[in-house]
């Protein structure tokens, strides 16, 4: 299995296949200024809470380039996290409060962790394995071999996958990989080369 490519976004930094992608902004507001910048034509952006819209300008920034937007079965997508949704679930929280009482659908809707890998799939027209992992913490080892479990399955030939973690709107990172079963790219997928790439500055 090979890395064909990766990204890492934290709230003051993007790197692109080893390369800085230069922003004014920091925090969320980074992440709308590379989607207005680099991706635009997708007003559903503007509804998500800030762990989707970390997991959707990584997703695409990397995969820019691809052909896109045409089913496509044999692509797995595998993301974990730690904090799972609680951004957004304390978002939600405000709106139920007994003084308070106006519970919101919208807001509701990004209370799951596993939204991200859905707003991705649909996006991308991907009809694969879909998964969301929430962990203690970053695990290069369990990251390595879940994504290599999956795509021992001969239904998957290549995962967009890796760590989105959204503690807040000024606090989060995201390490994102394809990975493709055979064929020329990058590195090898192993959790050395995860790491190493995890603690790129």
């Amino acid at each position: 299995m090979k890395i064909e490519k990766w990204i890492r976004i934290t709230a003051s930094s993007v790197v692109l296949n080893g390369t800085a992608i230069e922003c004014e902004e920091s925090g969320v507001q980074m992440l709308n200024e590379l989607y207005r910048s680099k991706i635009n034509g997708y007003p559903k952006y503007f509804k998500m809470d800030a762990l989707c819209k970390l997991g959707f300008v990584a997703s695409e920034l990397l995969l820019a380039g691809e052909e896109r937007f045409v089913p496509c079965d044999n692509r797995a997508v595998i993301l974990f996290n730690r904090s799972s949704s609680l951004c957004n679930d304390r978002h939600y929280q405000e709106t139920i409060t007994e003084d308070n009482y106006f519970p919101s659908p919208a807001v509701f809707v990004y209370t799951l962790s596993n939204i991200v890998t859905g707003e991705i799939a649909i996006r991308n027209k991907y009809n694969g394995e879909t998964s969301s992992y929430v962990l203690d913490g970053f695990d290069a080892s369990v990251i390595c071999n879940v994504v290599a479990d999956t795509l021992i399955d001969d239904t998957a030939s290549s995962a967009l996958c890796g760590w989105v973690e959204c503690e807040d709107e000024n606090n989060f990172e995201a390490l994102m990989f394809v990975v493709a079963k055979d064929g020329d790219g990058m590195c090898d997928w192993n959790e050395n080369i995860i790491l190493e790439l995890k603690n790129n500055k």
